[in-house]
């Protein structure tokens, strides 16, 4: 089961910072003020460097009607890198060789990641497994089989470190390596019952990582979040015992969003934990009744040592041209009303990019522009995906 994933194609660059000063600039650029995901690659593309986008942002925001806006201080920057280096965590760039193949080709990428760990682990083929925190016994049985199946045919098993699924996923898969992406720091391990096996991981050859700041405690919103950098290091996303709102659905429509395969582990349909799967399956999900099964699906990409050394990348989509040229400037009157039309247009319920400049019949380098000014603003926000809301 997979979708389109032509509209999420990357237009990130392809070359990471090379420099102490370079890594400061992003580190500085992401954790401004109201700079997203999105806006940080657009000001990238824009300004052509980090360094350059922190100089041109406070005349952004002004032209924005955002007045007095600074971005993050270049000693908040360096505290972290000097947490980072206490706790022994690593960052890693996009482009960077060790950054996630995979997870390089999604629309919001993040642009660095904090690891604890072995780094190597990430280049690594990954197959994400995911499902309930109340999982049965026969629920947790299937989730071991299977990761260790994987595991001896090559797959690096990616997770979440929740209770449940996650927990017997990752243990299964000590041996052969496992990532735990965390939606908090990767110093903040949660639940805290977990804290021997995420050392396990750490010391085992597997890694911790999160796109967050050492410290971040992991709040609700950075679940879905987390959950797109699950499926998006991962060739295929595996769920076992979800019920019908489960939060694995939206690991699973992360998957689907990013053009990766689903699978679904079927249940007894008077189960509730298993509801979710079921509808997965009814949906087009392939069927997991093994390891054997799996593999079918992403095997070849599994099979030989150089495949290996070459991690799925060509599974993934290729990356559209970075447009040439500065975007399309407007006057004052014309983009006022442009964010009157966007933010007639945004309600609570998510709405992808592409649609929004589709409903606009505007021209794509007209509302990159406006978006960020909004975003700057604090009118709109970005869900994972880039998946726009207005803020009320």
């Amino acid at each position: 089961m997979t979708e389109d994933s032509s509209s999420y194609s990357s237009t990130h660059p392809p070359i990471p910072p090379t420099t102490e000063d370079d890594r400061v600039s992003w580190l500085r650029l992401l954790r401004s003020r109201r700079v997203g995901i999105a806006t940080f690659w657009r000001l990238l593309q824009e300004q052509g460097s980090a360094a350059a986008a922190l100089d041109a942002l406070p005349g952004i925001a002004a032209a924005a009607g955002v007045d007095g806006y600074e971005v993050c201080p270049a000693g908040v920057a360096h505290a972290e890198l000097s947490n980072g280096r206490r706790h022994g965590a690593r960052l890693v760039f996009h482009g960077e060789p060790e950054f996630p193949p995979l997870l390089a080709e999604i629309v919001d990428a993040p642009p660095f990641l904090w690891v604890v760990g072995d780094p190597q682990v990430l280049a690594r083929p990954q197959i994400a497994m995911v499902g309930a925190r109340n999982a049965s016994s026969l629920g947790l049985r299937m989730t071991r089989s299977l990761a260790k199946g994987l595991g001896e045919h090559g797959a690096c098993i990616s997770s979440g470190l929740a209770r449940g699924i996650d927990t017997a996923a990752h243990a299964a898969a000590v041996d052969t390596g496992t990532v735990a992406v965390l939606a908090g720091g990767v110093d903040i391990l949660y639940p805290s019952e977990n804290t021997r096996l995420a050392e396990q991981i750490r010391d085992t050859g597997g890694a911790l990582i999160s796109e967050h700041s050492l410290g971040m405690q992991p709040h609700a919103r950075h679940f879905p979040a987390r959950n797109r950098i699950v499926s998006g290091m991962s060739a295929a996303t595996v769920v076992v015992e979800a019920a019908a709102k489960s939060g694995s659905l939206i690991t699973a429509r992360c998957a689907l969003d990013q053009g990766r395969e689903v699978l679904a582990v079927p249940g007894h349909p008077l189960d509730a934990r298993a509801g979710g799967c079921n509808l997965l399956i009814r949906d087009g999900a392939r069927l997991v009744r093994n390891a054997d099964d799996v593999l079918e699906a992403v095997g070849p990409l599994l099979a030989s040592p150089a495949q290996r050394e070459l991690p799925l990348a060509a599974a993934a989509p290729q990356p559209k041209a970075v447009p040439e040229g500065p975007p399309e400037r407007r006057g004052l009157r014309e983009t006022a009303d442009l964010h009157s039309q966007i933010l007639a247009r945004l309600g609570s319920a998510p709405l992808a990019e592409d649609q929004l400049i589709r409903d606009l019949a505007a021209p794509s380098g007209q509302v990159a522009p406006a978006l960020t000014d909004l975003e700057l603003e604090g009118r709109i926000s970005r869900r994972a995906g880039g998946l726009l809301t207005i803020v009320n």
